[in-house]
């Protein structure tokens, strides 16, 4: 019987697991995976966690480790092509991590049994898209099982795939990615030689990050044309610098309504400033500004 009764029980947290939580981990690998050798060794795992501490992640219902997704960093134009799993594993089952990397790999995803069914794998799968848009990865790649192809003897791997795309068989693993917004790059061989539930053969799935900007993109923003407005300026008496400034963003403004890049006024186009003084006759006072004839200086308006 289920230790779920109802979604109110469920104290549901995301978190990046710690190497405390091995020991959970390990039991729930195992389980899960009991046909497939268990679980990574706790040297494997903790190795990841040093290398890609944000790419493991974990889903708790309390303090209990229910479901995890592991992740690892590569090169995207390799793995994007034919590949197996042990392109991916090191000597003693060490994760060959890329610091370098431009893709996220999903290594490993999986829910306790018990907890299945209630779209919880979906929220480790978005944890690890926001990290790749966090992280401005290009795309996560997988390489994914079939387990149910092993009953279908009479299908070609593609028709199997086809045939789970379309929705007339059900694979628990692929029709879990599709409907996660993965789709089949490709076929690959000999992925898992061991996993006779889908003898030996694996989709390559990608998840495509549309917000990816390659480091070295340089957007083209140099314009081709440009456009100059040129402004005719009637000069008219003015009480105040701000009346002036009024005046040139009326015709900024017609500027800007045309698109101008540019909005070019006449070189004197402020000289009515200069009959900002206390001499009684302003042409007197721009004519001989600084100085004008009865020795008063121009009002300061700063």
């Amino acid at each position: 019987m289920s230790k779920i009764e109802k979604l109110d029980d469920f104290h549901l947290t995301i978190a990046e697991i710690k190497k405390k939580d091995y020991p959970q981990l390990k039991t729930l690998m195992d389980r899960v995976y009991a046909n497939l050798g268990g679980a990574w060794s706790k040297t494997t795992i903790n190795t990841l966690i040093d290398a890609f501490p944000e790419g493991q992640i974990a889903l708790f219902d309390h303090d209990e480790l229910i479901g995890i997704v592991l992740s690892m960093r590569v090169d995207y134009a390799k793995f994007s092509n034919p590949h197996t799993y042990d392109d991916l594993i090191g000597h003693k089952e060490i994760i060959r991590d890329d610091p370098e990397g431009d893709a996220i790999y999903g290594l490993d995803a999986l829910i306790d049994p018990e907890y299945r069914g209630y779209r919880l794998g979906r929220r480790l799968y978005d944890a690890r898209k926001e990290l790749c848009r966090q992280l401005n990865f290009r795309a996560i790649l997988a390489g994914g099982r079939i387990p149910n192809y092993h009953n279908h003897k009479d299908l070609t791997p593609g028709e199997y795939i086809d045939a789970v795309e379309s929705r007339e068989i059900h694979d628990s693993a692929l029709s879990f990615q599709l409907s996660n917004g993965f789709i089949v790059k490709r076929i690959l061989t000999a992925y898992l030689p061991d996993d006779a539930q889908s003898k030996g053969f694996a989709t390559l799935l990608e998840w495509a990050n549309i917000y990816y900007e390659p480091q070295d993109y340089k957007p083209n923003t140099r314009k081709s044309e440009v456009r100059i407005g040129g402004i005719q300026w009637q000069m008219r008496e003015v009480e105040s610098p701000e009346e002036l400034l009024q005046q040139v963003e009326f015709f900024v403004d017609i500027m800007a309504d045309y698109n101008s890049d540019f909005a070019c006024l006449p070189e004197f186009f402020n000289a009515p400033l200069m009959g900002l003084c206390e001499s009684t006759d302003q042409n007197v006072a721009i004519r001989f500004w600084p100085v004008i004839p009865n020795g008063s200086k121009m009002k300061s308006h700063t």
